[in-house]
């Protein structure tokens, strides 16, 4: 049997305080342990919405997509997330699904109304916006200007009229 050194226990034992520091920073930094009230909100399309996804007031995030499930009655998608216990939600405030842009993932952007009754936890959005598909929207502006341009003249080509000295 191999006899341990006390460096190798040493060399050992700081790689796992090492570790657990950067195991602990990365935790506070990226809001995992961050607590708060949970909300929900009911969309038609979440595509491209996951599991920890950010929740955001004005470009600022201020919770996170917590779960995600289908009703089976009404088909749509059920989205729960935690909002910040600082940040009060108004009861009349509307939940879209943004894209962060072309290449982005999405998150739930709040924007909030003006009545002055806030929601408590549990809570649900009732005025929501689904997400939209940026490669159904690309495929119909392509195939939109396709169409448009088969008609035997370059788009953008003015069509000659008698007199303008255009034609033989």
């Amino acid at each position: 049997m191999a006899k341990t050194s006390f460096a190798e226990i040493a060399t050992g034992a700081i790689v796992i305080a090492l570790a657990g520091g950067f195991l602990a920073y990365a935790v506070a930094h990226t809001g995992v342990a961050a607590g708060g009230y949970d909300l929900t909100a009911r969309f038609n399309d979440i595509t491209g919405l996951g599991l920890g996804a950010d929740v955001r007031i004005g470009g600022v995030k201020v919770g996170t997509v917590t779960q995600e499930m289908l009703d089976p009655n009404t088909y749509q998608a059920i989205v729960k997330f935690t909002v910040a216990n600082d940040v009060k939600v108004p009861k009349d405030t509307s939940a879209v699904v943004a894209t962060e842009g072309l290449l982005g993932g999405n998150y739930i952007a709040l924007q909030p109304g003006g009545d002055t009754v806030m929601l408590s936890s549990g809570g649900q959005i009732t005025a929501t916006q689904s997400a939209i598909n940026l490669q159904s929207l690309l495929g119909k502006f392509i195939f939109n200007g396709a169409s448009q341009s088969s008609g035997g003249q370059k788009p953008g080509a003015a069509a000659a009229k008698p007199g303008d000295g255009l034609t033989p």
